[in-house]
């Protein structure tokens, strides 16, 4: 029986995977890999840190609902729940935080477009890692994935993904 985890991504229930990544493991990894991707693109690897770690925040209120079930319910927008999380922060923080996942919802800015791509790549490096530990149905993830990526590093990254064993690409792009 799947057990409900606070804070799952939960797509990956669909995969078969009764214990996914938290919001947490997916926004660190989002934010590592788009500050290398932005350093590989040349724009600011710091900008597109803040903005992976901070672009799925709103899920620790609302859930990570999955696409299927957006088309039966009207969530409130990221920036919406974004605005109540921070309502009490210092000021320059509140406006730091919405301004950053404003332009990440919005923007079309080569950070936005780069940090969009580091979202899809550890989606795509996730379900490969899922494939390898046995849970089937992650294909289709791996498919949606590579057909996002905008960046010729997110497609190079992704493209190795696909073909070494998650270990391999582990020790390959992050030395471990």
């Amino acid at each position: 029986m799947t057990r409900a985890q606070p804070n799952a991504k939960t797509g990956w229930w669909f995969t078969g995977n009764d214990n996914p990544e938290s919001i947490a493991e997916h926004s660190f990894r989002g934010g590592i890999g788009g500050a290398v991707l932005a350093m590989m693109e040349g724009v600011d690897p710091a900008k597109v840190a803040v903005m992976c770690l901070f672009h799925d925040t709103q899920e620790t209120r609302i859930g990570d609902i999955p696409h299927i079930g957006r088309r039966y319910i009207d969530a409130a927008t990221n920036e919406t729940v974004t605005a109540d999380q921070v309502s009490a922060a210092h000021p320059a923080v509140r406006s730091g935080v919405q301004r950053v996942v404003g332009e990440y919802e919005n923007g079309d800015t080569p950070e936005v477009i780069v940090a969009k791509d580091a979202d899809k790549l550890e989606c795509l490096v996730q379900a490969v890692e899922y494939g390898a530990q046995g849970s089937s149905l992650v294909q289709d993830w791996v498919d949606t994935s590579l057909n996002s990526l905008k960046t010729a590093s997110a497609q190079a990254l992704a493209e190795a993904a696909v073909t070494m064993s998650p270990l391999e690409w582990r020790k390959t792009f992050l030395g471990q």
